[in-house]
């Protein structure tokens, strides 16, 4: 194991961070090489600057004439001279900055600074590679995204165990089954559970009670001696169209929660700022037993894996975003956004009431994000997606056997009656036997 590994993981022993680190997470770290040299000589080489792999002209990256007239609010500095690794610092400062307004009960100096990832993907893949080893359990809702499948089982070699999260129930989590299976993973001495609210592909966000009994559930967790994981995926934080809806990530309730809880969140504007194909997200560390030496370690570590593996996200993306972000325009045209997509969500709302004894399609709850799911009742899901698109031309998500996805998102508000009528008679049909 490399020295520089040694030193950090001396730095996080006896700490949450520490315990819950995998066989990987223990051999991370940053090399003192070419980035930490370049960074020492950008703020001191005020003469000459020979560290970096670039091309300049009189202090400036050289630039393609085409590149140049295609990105005209941005400098060659901001469109293609490399990232440092953890992100753009002013880009890390301005996120910081909103999280803690968003979060308003989170302690600012409680948390780590956020470093930038190429994707929420990402972020999540580096936590699995900081936290999981082959072996380790990690608790999801089930359904869920089934990318986390790919990250925790197949690259990471974990079990990834769904949780029934919402039963057989349309009125929001089911508490006991969570504490259930939090309980049963804890035995092994330490937990590792994802919440992704709003959920996908359910759509769905906790009530303001269930978020504080989702805290007293980890606490109670941390107290009878197991380390725990708690990893906010917040990808569609934001998104919210119930007023009883929590409206901060449950990362403000889970950072400062209890020595013996690790909280990781992952953000970023791909989705709340509908900025998709940028690629940008943030992941930022909390608990209540970390010192800023012990967030700067697995700061550090995190910049390893960010090194490892493409090196640093893309600079244009974080500039473009910053500039938005600092833009006068963009709170009323995101309201507007939200706007929009909450008349859709009104829109299916008042649907699935009206066909609430559907015999073979019942919803899951949901009141919020992008989408929501029926759970398939005597028919398969599978089956149901393709009669949908061979024979109505209408695409959705079949998640297993039992789950069909709706992006309502992404459907126009006038053409959702009709889509939504096609849906819940091609599933009667089904359930018939036609």
């Amino acid at each position: 194991m490399n020295h520089l590994a040694f030193e950090l993981n001396s730095v996080l022993d006896g700490t949450v961070a520490g315990r819950l680190l995998s066989n990987f997470g223990r051999r991370l770290y940053f090399p003192k090489g070419i980035i930490v040299q370049s960074a020492e000589a950008k703020k001191s080489a005020y003469e000459a600057n020979g560290t970096i792999g670039m091309a300049y002209s009189g202090g400036t990256p050289l630039i393609l004439s085409a590149i140049a007239d295609n990105m005209p609010s941005l400098g060659p500095e901001e469109s293609v001279a490399y990232a440092p690794t953890a992100g753009v610092e002013k880009t890390r400062t301005v996120w910081k900055k909103l999280i803690i307004q968003k979060n308003p009960s989170l302690d600012p100096e409680g948390i780590s600074f956020p470093v930038v990832v190429p994707g929420l993907t990402a972020g999540l893949s580096y936590t699995a590679d900081m936290f999981v080893s082959k072996g380790s359990i990690v608790l999801a809702s089930d359904p869920c995204w089934d990318n986390y499948s790919l990250i925790f089982e197949v690259r990471r070699g974990a079990k990834l165990t769904g949780v029934p999260f919402f039963g057989n129930s349309a009125n929001g989590l089911d508490m006991e089954a969570i504490e259930r299976s939090l309980g049963e993973t804890a035995k092994t001495g330490a937990a590792r559970i994802v919440f992704n609210f709003p959920n996908n592909p359910s759509g769905y966000s906790p009530t303001n009670a269930e978020a504080e009994a989702l805290a007293v559930l980890i606490r109670k967790t941390a107290e009878k001696g197991a380390d725990v994981l708690v990893v906010c995926d917040d990808a569609y934080f934001g998104l919210f169209y119930e007023k009883n809806i929590i409206k901060e990530s449950l990362f403000a309730r889970f950072a400062g929660l209890h020595e013996k809880v690790l909280a990781v969140k992952i953000d970023g504007p791909i989705k709340e700022d509908y900025t998709w194909g940028l690629r940008t997200g943030f992941l930022t560390f909390g608990s209540k037993g970390l010192k800023a030496a012990h967030y700067e370690a697995l700061v550090t570590k995190l910049t390893g894996a960010i090194r490892s593996s493409v090196s640093s996200s893309n600079t244009p993306a974080q500039y473009i975003m910053l500039k938005a972000m600092e833009d006068s325009r963009t709170p009323g045209e995101k309201e507007k956004y939200r706007s929009l997509l909450r008349r859709r969500y009104n829109t299916v709302k008042k649907i699935v009431h009206e066909n609430s004894g559907h015999p073979a399609l019942s919803p899951l709850p949901f009141n919020s994000g992008y989408f929501m799911s029926f759970r398939c009742n005597g028919i398969n899901a599978e089956t149901l997606r393709r009669e949908l698109l061979s024979k109505h031309g209408i695409g959705t998500v079949a998640l297993g056997e039992q789950y069909l996805r709706i992006a309502f998102s992404s459907l126009d508000e006038e053409k959702i009656p009709g889509v939504y009528r096609v849906v819940y008679d091609t599933a009667a049909e089904l359930s018939a036997g036609r």
